[in-house]
Order: structure tokens, then C-alpha cells, then sequence
């Protein structure tokens, strides 16, 4: 059974009109030419779905001396595909350029000659044959430059964006002392700054123990004491709760957990377990 060549696979996986009834035929009887249509058809769907709009650069040269080293090509496709690209030949032009003349007049030596010129020439296409699945055509050498170019921009993405993003800062400290009903009890208070705006306030608590039917709650404070945000329920020895965007830091600097009794009242319980103020500095 004769297969596929690589160029009509390549161009058929990536949906171009390059296949006749009798190929599409061949591929529903052949399991390799259908399983390497279908594993070129991935990568060409990965490649047109993670490219955005616009002009397609061509990758640098080292891109395809890389690919060509890590296959273990031949010097015959050493160039860069994407300096040099030519149309394939057509399978007419190709024979009539490898094959020996059909004119050619038969030698005086007689028939033994003639019987030796039969035999090369019926051997030539056998060789072709051979050496044909090694080739590599046009078509598929840009899917691999393509494949490998999309991982380097994608890299370079990933690398972009790291770059880019803002990084979070600590903007403010604070050590929460204890109340004296909780004497053992010690925390920690740190406000980060995401460098868009967002600010966090994590908190860690040590030494307490939680009252069954209790929960405890995390608070900031105004400085006179007369008004109180609550931020969440610390459910661990440590937590992060986002600080609203209209708090001011500069007025709300008191830092309070507290015992909170599953009572209904959202109010504070007056039962803090330690306190401390944010340090800007």
C-alpha cells in the first residue's frame, strides 16, 4: 500500500484543499497516515490558537539551526526555511528530473548493457521509495519552526508578565500585645501592598484558647476609639483579609482580634484578646 507523502499530510492537517476522494479514502483505511495527520492537526491547532492577530514575525535564525540539530537532519536542509522558500516541485517534475531519459539510445555493447541500463533504471525509483519517508518537505518544516517559536514566545511571555507585575510590599507592621484576661496570648500585624492599590492584612495569633460556642474576630480600630471595621473571622493561627479600598490606614491604625460569642450581635464583644498599632515607618 503506497502512503501520504509528508507534504500532502502537512497541508491537509493544517485544512488546506490538498487531498483527492482517493486520499481521503486512504486515510480512513491507513492508520499511519491517519495518526500523523492527527498529531500535525494538534500542533496546528495549538499554533493558530495562541497566536494573536497581526503579522507573524519569522523567528530568528538560530531557532531553525536548533530544530535542525535536535531532529539530526541532513546538511541538504541546513538553510533556514523561512530565508529561502520555494514552492515544492510537482511529482511530474521531480521523476522526469531524477528518472533517465526515455530517449536515451540503447548502447552498441548490446543486450547485455541495455539489461544493465533496465536494471538501474527500475532500481532508481525503489531508491526514492527508501530514502523518501527521511525527506522532510517545506510544509512541515514551518510547522516545526512555527511549534518551536510559539514555545520561545510563549516563554518570553511568561517571562514578560513576571517581569512586569507588580510586586507585593509590606507597608506596615505592627506587634499586637495581649489583655490581661489572655496573658499568653501574642500576634503579629503586617499590611501589604500589592502595587496596584489592593491592600491585604494578614495577622497571626499565638497562645490562646478558643472557648467552645466562641469564634474570634479581626478588627480595625480608629485611633479615638469610636468606630470599628470588622475584617473577618480568624479560623486558624493565621489569616489574610482585604482591607476595603475606602479605609483609611492613616485614621484606622489599631490592629484587634477578640473573643466573639455566636450571639447574632455583630458588635464588638469588649473581649480583645491582643491589640497593637500599625507602624508606617
Amino acid at each position: 500500500m503506497s502512503h501520504l507523502d509528508d507534504e500532502k499530510i502537512a497541508l491537509i492537517a493544517m485544512g488546506e484543499p490538498a487531498g483527492s476522494d482517493a486520499d481521503m479514502e486512504h486515510l480512513v483505511e491507513c492508520e499511519n497516515c491517519a495518526a500523523e495527520v492527527a498529531a500535525m492537526s494538534r500542533v496546528a491547532l495549538v499554533a493558530r490558537s495562541s497566536v494573536v492577530e497581526g503579522d507573524l514575525e519569522s523567528p530568528p535564525a538560530d531557532v531553525w539551526s536548533r530544530i535542525h540539530g535536535e531532529l539530526g537532519l541532513t546538511s541538504a536542509v541546513a538553510a533556514d526555511p523561512a530565508s529561502d522558500v520555494h514552492p515544492p516541485e510537482s511529482e511530474s517534475e521531480s521523476e522526469s528530473a531524477s528518472a533517465p531519459a526515455a530517449s536515451a539510445p540503447v548502447s552498441a555493447a548490446g543486450p547485455a548493457a541495455a539489461t544493465e541500463a533496465d536494471a538501474a533504471e527500475a532500481a532508481a525509483p525503489r531508491h526514492r521509495a527508501r530514502v523518501r519517508p527521511r525527506r522532510r518537505s517545506s510544509a512541515t518544516m514551518w510547522i516545526l519552526a512555527a511549534s518551536m517559536a510559539l514555545v520561545v514566545a510563549i516563554g518570553a511571555g511568561v517571562w514578560i508578565a513576571r517581569t512586569l507585575t507588580p510586586s507585593s510590599a509590606v507597608i506596615a507592621s505592627a506587634e499586637l500585645a495581649a489583655f490581661p484576661d489572655h496573658p499568653d496570648a501574642e500576634g503579629q500585624a503586617r499590611i501589604d501592598d500589592d502595587g496596584d492599590g489592593r491592600r491585604t492584612l494578614t495577622v497571626t495569633l499565638d497562645g490562646d484558647e478558643l472557648v467552645a460556642g466562641d469564634y474570634r474576630e479581626v478588627w480595625l480600630i480608629r485611633e479615638d476609639g469610636q468606630a470599628l471595621i470588622s475584617l473577618g473571622v480568624l479560623d486558624e493561627s493565621s489569616g489574610t483579609f482585604r482591607v476595603p479600598d475606602s479605609v483609611d490606614l492613616d485614621e484606622y491604625r489599631l490592629v484587634d482580634i477578640s473573643f466573639e460569642p455566636v450571639d447574632g450581635d455583630p458588635a464588638h464583644s469588649g473581649d480583645s484578646i491582643v491589640r497593637g498599632e500599625l507602624d508606617f515607618a
